[in-house]
This record gives structure tokens, sequence and C-alpha cells, in this order.
């Protein structure tokens, strides 16, 4: 095998005529070793190597090559690109139907959505790959994410989401020359493969149940017939709202937010015994042994700390919902925190940005954050096989998957 060295000693160079010759012999060497490295993804795709006994009746096989033109130092290079029989192949160091220009497109959003701004994605562009695009140009690049954003807001859903969490993360954005705060509004879905599915994200200056109205409206529209839980924070109006678009859905009232709103009117001493006292509640077997729980709470608490013993009981219904399912379900429908934790997953590729200069800023920012962080969604829920068939079970003319 030839080194660097050795391409760089003398003696070496001495076999080349010109450097025509020289840079002839470059390109040959780089075109053998792109296609000797996508022949190791075709292996690794197929799970055997070429003519192994172990590829015998495995379903999928090498059908031949086919020609590809690529852009590199060289100039314009052809190299054969082998294929699968079954046509799933799709390697990753040469992609299908893509040059190198989208290939660059496809970093400078990646690198957009990881929070850099366009004057770093230029500069890192330049120094670490040596390619030279102005900021200008980049900005272009991104631009375009606005047409993807209105693509994907109009997308069809599925008819049936067995579970649909719902909150709002705000932001800092310029308006008529004054800050003001924005809220997204986020839906994520647990579909009937058992799969987290983000619905939808849309724009208004504060969260509100009206405007929750409206974001139902839409997923309805878009062809969402059934929700069969929402999973909401305690937001004045909110299941009023919910049962206007979809009658039948349950409505659970995050716990955890009940709990973080009524300790906000404790003092430090008291929050331990006061945080262990309301997990009774909300930790009992039943609905009844709850309302017992809450009414041991009310009497240890209730004369220092009537307002929360009394939002408890305003919300009530809707806190209790979750008593209603086996404990499958009701583990993953008592609390927000999985929005919650997507909310947190997006600051970090926020964080960065400050106030956001105008609302297609924010769409564009948070729909390419939703984009890297939604990749890793592709497990079904734990347990969903089981989960699906309680499903069946309590909503028989409901559940048709």
């Amino acid at each position: 095998m030839i080194s660097k060295d050795d391409i760089l000693n003398s003696e070496f160079l001495k076999q080349f005529k010109d450097s025509k010759d020289f840079s002839s012999f470059m390109e040959e060497l780089y075109v053998r070793g792109t296609e000797k490295m996508l022949e190791g993804e075709l292996d690794h795709h197929l799970g055997y190597g070429k003519h192994s006994p172990e590829g015998r009746n495995s379903g999928n096989s090498r059908n031949g090559k086919t020609s590809k033109k690529l852009k590199s130092k060289y100039g314009e290079v052809e190299i054969e690109v082998p294929r699968d029989r079954a046509g799933t192949f799709e390697p990753v160091l040469v992609p299908k139907r893509r040059g190198l220009a989208e290939g660059i497109e496809e970093l400078v959003i990646s690198l957009y959505a990881k929070g850099m701004s366009t004057r770093d994605i230029e500069e890192q562009l330049r120094e670490i790959y040596g390619f030279n695009l102005s900021e200008s140009t980049v900005s272009t690049i991104t631009h375009r994410v606005s047409e993807d954003i209105a693509e994907w807001q109009q997308r069809p859903l599925e008819r049936l989401y067995c579970i649909v969490w719902m909150d709002g993360i705000a932001f800092k954005v310029r308006h008529s020359g004054k800050v003001i705060s924005k809220t997204v509004y986020l839906a994520v879905g647990l579909n009937s493969e058992g799969r987290k599915e983000l619905l939808g994200m849309w724009l208004s200056e504060s969260e509100s149940a009206a405007f929750w109205v409206g974001v139902l409206t839409d997923i309805r529209a878009r062809g969402v017939e059934d929700i069969l839980i929402t999973c909401t924070d305690n937001l004045s109006g909110f299941t009023q709202g919910i049962r206007s678009v979809f009658p039948e859905a349950a409505t659970q009232v995050c716990v955890v937010h009940q709990i973080r709103n009524s300790c906000r009117y404790v003092v430090w001493r008291d929050k331990k015994a006061f945080a262990a006292d309301m997990k009774a509640i909300y930790n009992a077997p039943t609905r009844e042994v709850a309302a017992v729980e809450l009414e041991r709470f009310e009497q240890a608490w209730g004369s220092k700390y009537p307002y929360a013993v009394k939002s408890w009981r305003a919300n009530w219904e809707e806190l209790t919902v979750f008593f209603d399912f086996p404990l499958e379900i009701r583990r993953i429908i008592y609390t927000t925190n999985l929005i919650e934790n997507l909310n947190g997953k997006i600051r970090k590729y926020t964080k960065g940005k400050g106030a956001f200069p105008d609302d297609g800023s924010v769409r564009k920012a948070v729909f390419l954050a939703l984009r890297e962080i939604t990749k890793k969604w592709t497990q079904p829920q734990r347990n969903w096989g089981l989960i699906m068939n309680q499903f069946v079970t309590l909503y028989p003319e409901r559940c048709r998957f």
C-alpha cells in the first residue's frame, strides 16, 4: 500500500512524466478509494461481504453497479456505485440523486439548526473544509427552510392519535422597535404504531386557551378525527377548548404542573413535608383513595396554605383522569414531561440566538431544532404491544388500528 510519505518521496515522483500524469494518478487513487468505501457500505447494508457464503438465500444480494459523476478537487470524476437487488441501498458517502451543492446545503442547514450564526457557518466551512460560501449565500440556503416549514405544517395527519401532549415555549422577538414575548405552541401525538410524532408548531403572542382551540381546529382539518387522551397544563379554559373540537377526548391536566403551582406559595422550611403529603394524593392506587388523601392534605395544610388546597379542588376532575387507566397508560399521561423535555432540548439549540429579529426567524430556528431532535424518534413507546391492547379494550369502537 502506498503511504503519504511514499507519494511525497522524490524517487516515487520520478516515475511520472509530468504534473498532469501525477494528477491522473491521484484522480485514479481517489476513485478507487471512494469505490472501496462504497463497497464497504454495501457489505454493512447486506450484512455479509462479497462472495461470502452467508449471502446465499439471504433475500438480498449485489446487483451490479451504476456510474455516477462527482466533482472533486481533481475535477469531475466518474465512479462505479454498487447496487443491491432489493433497491434498498442508500449510500451515505455518495447519496443518490445528490451532488456536492446539495450536500453542502444539508451541512449548512444542520449547522444552523445547532445554533450557529450565518457568520460562524461561513467561517467554519472556509477554515475546516476550504469551501468559500458568503454569509448572504448561507442566509439564502437557510431561508429555503421556510418552504419546508409551510409544506410540513400542512401535511396530512393520521385519523387517530392515542395521546396528544400540548405545551408552549416562549421566545423574545423584536416587534415594532420593541422586544416582546411570543409563544411557540407544540403538539406531540402518540400514533397508531406507538411512535411519537410532532403534529405541528404554531406561533402567537401569548399562550391562551382560545389560541389552542385554533391549533386543535387545524389538527382536525388535516385529517385527525379522534384523540383518546390529551395531556396539558392547567391553563384556564383549556379543557373546555379541547372538548369543543374533540368532544370525546379524555383531558388530563399535568400533575407536575399542579405540584409546582402549589409549592409556589409554600415557605422553604415546609416544602419537604408539604411535597410528601401531596405525593400521597397522586401516588394513590385509586381515585377514591386519592380523595381521602386530599382530605388529609387539607386538614394538615388548608389553614396555612388555603390557595394550594383550593387549586387541587378546582382542578380535581382533570387532575385525576389518569386513575381511569391501567398503570402502563397512567405513567405516560399524568405529566407533560415528554413535551417539556422537548422544550428543554429546543432551548439548547436556540440559547445563543438572543432576541429573534422577526416571527420567521423564530419559526425557522425552532423547526430546524425540532428536525434534529426528532431524528431520534425511531422506537415505539415502551411496552407498546401491551398499551395498544389496553386502548383497544377500553375503546373498541374508536380504536381501528
